[in-house]
């Protein structure tokens, strides 16, 4: 571990060697971007935006889970579409997580292609 950070790692969200999954450092949590991968298989999950937006943000859940924080600890977040006409669905299911008090956030266009992916999420959280 190098000097004042953690690396948090966990089995219940996507992983790759190429980057850790989320660092703990400063009191914060950076959560890498998660695409809304099954954990076990590395599919994609769902057709839909609401159903990825949903399975991006089970990915950060358990990843700040495994770092002892929690969704209500969120206070950024940046999302990537692909489609920008995907914005309106992913904000409906997106009130379903942040509810009255949602954390800041930015958003951009996703600049590969990868076939099925609509939308990727990262997430910064109190510890």
């Amino acid at each position: 571990m190098a000097k004042g950070k953690e690396i948090i790692r966990t089995n219940d969200a996507p992983h790759s060697p190429a980057y850790s999954q989320a660092v703990k450092a400063a009191g914060l949590i950076f959560v890498a971007g998660q695409g809304p991968f099954n954990p076990e298989t590395g599919a994609v999950v769902g057709s839909t935006i609401q159903e990825q937006t949903r399975q991006c943000l089970k990915n950060v859940e358990a990843i700040l889970k495994a770092a002892g924080s929690s969704m209500s600890d969120v206070v950024s977040t940046t999302f990537i579409l692909s489609d920008p006409k995907d914005f309106a669905g992913m904000n409906e299911e997106w009130r379903n997580w942040f509810g009255a008090e949602p954390p800041a956030r930015q958003g951009a266009k996703l600049p590969i292609d990868v076939p099925g992916l609509k939308i990727s999420i990262a997430a910064i959280a109190n510890t």
